[in-house]
């Protein structure tokens, strides 16, 4: 799907995702070529207690440009604009797989962890019975992973993780990202304090020394300016120490998980 279409197509409102905190909007747009996408427009944000109000549209596009000036891919086109009920973030909509018995995060028996999987926790299900929190091993949930600890993700739920019927695995809710604070929290510690991937390492440099130029450019219009020191500060932290964090704080993971 070409960026200028995302950015231009008339939108027609066909659903709402009712589970979302923030008024989340499926729309489809007319003509030869259909479109479907998301869209969370400014006036439906809730305000946060810690982030400016106003903000979270916008904080989306920033993780997108932050996830294409690595050349991941994990999180699908994004852009700001006007829609149906004024500016926000529109996303190209995602198809998810059908036949997965998993999803790339989900719950399992407790400590009966599938192949291809990592435990995070054991806890109990709202029956009351013991279940494990595992994720994927995946090579894109790895760079999902990652692409967290660079953008101060502090929602990574598991729900934020979609399987894609082309095989690919994606990130979608980044409102809550970008903070200058320390703020992570996400279903993505299976990795942690393993050392970060050396061709992973190579994109997050050429990340940093584009945050100087036309990236830095276009984020100084979405974020302030202690935000884009903060990711740059990010980057260059994991470059000093490539290593995956483990948990801290009180709230590691955001809840509810899914």
């Amino acid at each position: 799907m070409a960026q200028d279409l995302l950015g231009t197509a008339e939108l027609t409102v066909i659903g709402q995702v009712t589970t979302a905190s923030n008024v989340t909007l499926v729309c489809e747009s007319d003509g030869e070529t259909p479109l479907r996408v998301v869209y969370k427009p400014v006036a439906g944000e809730r305000p946060l207690w810690d982030f400016p109000d106003g903000t979270l549209a916008g904080r989306e596009v920033a993780s997108y440009l932050v996830s294409q000036a690595l050349r991941w891919g994990v999180i699908p086109e994004t852009v700001l604009r006007e829609g149906p009920l004024g500016p926000g973030m529109v996303q190209r909509w995602i198809d998810s797989r059908e036949d997965q018995a998993l999803d790339p995060v989900d719950l399992c028996p407790a400590g009966e962890v599938p192949p291809g999987y990592r435990e995070v926790l054991r806890a109990l299900d709202p029956g009351g019975h013991p279940v494990s929190l595992v994720h994927g091993e995946d090579a894109g949930l790895y760079r999902m992973a990652v692409l967290d600890v660079l953008i101060n993700n502090a929602d990574r739920k598991g729900g934020h993780a979609l399987a894609g019927a082309d095989g690919r695995i994606y990130g979608v809710d980044h409102g809550i990202c970008l903070h200058a604070q320390p703020k992570l929290r996400t279903v993505l510690w299976g990795w942690a304090g393993e050392p970060v991937a050396e061709e992973l390492l190579t994109d997050i440099t050429v990340l940093v020394k584009s945050l100087a130029g036309e990236l830095g450019e276009r984020l100084a219009g979405l974020l302030t300016d202690t935000e884009i020191e903060a990711l740059e500060a990010r980057g260059r932290a994991l470059l000093e120490n490539p290593v995956l964090p483990h948990p801290s704080g009180p709230r590691p993971i955001p809840w509810p998980a899914f």
